[in-house]
């Protein structure tokens, strides 16, 4: 018998006993009470299904990270443009580097920030460089408030120079005034990554971040010899580290500038490495990737995206970038993902999450990565396996 004819079979069955039993004030009693206990429990299902699933959808979205050494948060930022903020929190400190990647990117970092930033303090904020993908959101305009007005910032780091012409233009004139109304009114504290490798002007080289780790930043040639020509190059480095555990940042800085940094610091094998410039093929080169060895790559950008280019092979993240890593690891995460043609102008709006925020928590000797989307690693990808080769 088939499993339709047999469930109408059981239907017929239950409906003929419900009219016996309502045939006598015994039995509809009987009835009224079963009707009640089938209903409670349909209805405890339903609200267990979705409160349940709300649950593992908001801690997928916001993982607890309260027993962890550090956690690592590379946010995805409501549109399909390349761009970088990463949130890092100890049991003492929450750091932001960068707030990209445009203005109204804001709204979507402070809605992640608060489910963690529970005392309103970021203690330290570190902007890389002058790009909007990485410090829109600092910026602000008439629409969007500036990063700064949401939070009390105890120190704030940058740049130390920009390209020529960098100073005229708006959202650079907006930064320094949100910047210089943090510091004359909130007090905060002020240094360029150069003011601290020279230990100048009150800055340090080293900040006790809690959780046993220190955040230094490291020495970079384009600190003191400004590359006018290529905001990149101009981008603060920094380097987390408990003395067992390494995690590495270096913004956008392209190759001359890692070959530089490989010989002006002693870089560990790190367990982290936010890939710089997106993916791309001026960075992560092979100089510095012999040094630093990365066991996990997060890159931070919409795989696919024609922003810069409508030429695939240089779209990020690009076969060059993962020629330069894949012999190290492929445990390499993608925030998001490009959903429109890649051949034509950039639609903002044509993504999806391919990683989704991308969570890094470290505790003692272990570590794990908790993804907001599909935890699946990018040469595992359909995307990579149209697109790219693990070579």
């Amino acid at each position: 018998m088939s499993k339709k004819k047999s469930s109408k079979r059981v239907q017929r069955n239950v409906k003929k006993a419900a009219q016996e039993l309502s045939k006598t004030s015994g039995g509809r009693v009987v009835l009224v009470i079963a009707i009640i206990l089938i209903l409670a429990v349909v209805a405890f299902g339903v609200y267990w299904f979705y409160f349940r699933k709300g649950q593992d959808a908001e801690q997928k979205s916001y993982p607890d990270v309260s027993d962890q050494d550090i956690s690592i948060h590379f946010l995805e930022l409501g549109n399909a443009y390349a761009g970088d903020c990463t949130y890092i929190k100890t049991e003492s400190c929450d750091i932001l580097i960068d707030c990209g990647s445009r203005e109204s990117s804001v709204t979507t970092v402070v809605d992640y920030l608060n489910h963690y930033v529970t005392d309103g303090t970021l203690e330290y904020i570190i902007v890389t460089h002058a790009h909007e993908d990485h410090y829109a959101g600092f910026a602000g305009n008439g629409t969007y408030k500036s990063l700064f007005e949401y939070y009390t910032c105890q120190t704030i780091i940058d740049f130390a120079g920009v390209t020529n012409g960098k100073t005229e233009q708006a959202m650079y004139t907006r930064y320094q005034t949100a910047l210089a109304k943090e510091v004359n009114e909130e007090h905060a504290k002020h240094y360029t990554a150069l003011q601290c490798v020279n230990q100048s002007d009150g800055a340090s080289k080293s900040y006790d971040v809690g959780s046993g780790y220190t955040m230094t930043i490291l020495d970079s040639y384009y600190y003191e010899n400004v590359d006018t020509s290529n905001e990149n190059n101009n981008s603060v480095c920094t380097l987390f580290s408990n003395g067992i555990r390494n995690y590495l940042f270096t913004g956008d800085l392209e190759k001359n500038g890692e070959k530089e940094l490989v010989a002006r610091n002693s870089l560990p094998k790190v367990d982290l490495y936010k890939a710089g410039h997106h993916g791309s093929k001026t960075s992560s080169c092979s100089e510095l990737m012999e040094v630093i060895q990365p066991k996990t790559i997060v890159v931070c950008c919409c795989a696919g995206s024609p922003e810069y280019t409508k030429t695939n092979e240089n779209q990020f993240p690009t076969q060059e970038f993962v020629t330069n890593v894949h012999s190290y690891t492929d445990e390499i995460y993608v925030t998001t993902l490009y959903t429109g043609d890649s051949s034509a102008s950039i639609d903002k709006t044509a993504y999806t999450s391919f990683n989704g925020n991308i969570v890094y928590m470290s505790k003692g000797n272990s570590y794990q990565v908790v993804c907001s989307a599909s935890s699946t690693k990018l040469k595992d990808s359909e995307w990579f396996k149209q697109n790219r080769t693990w070579a």
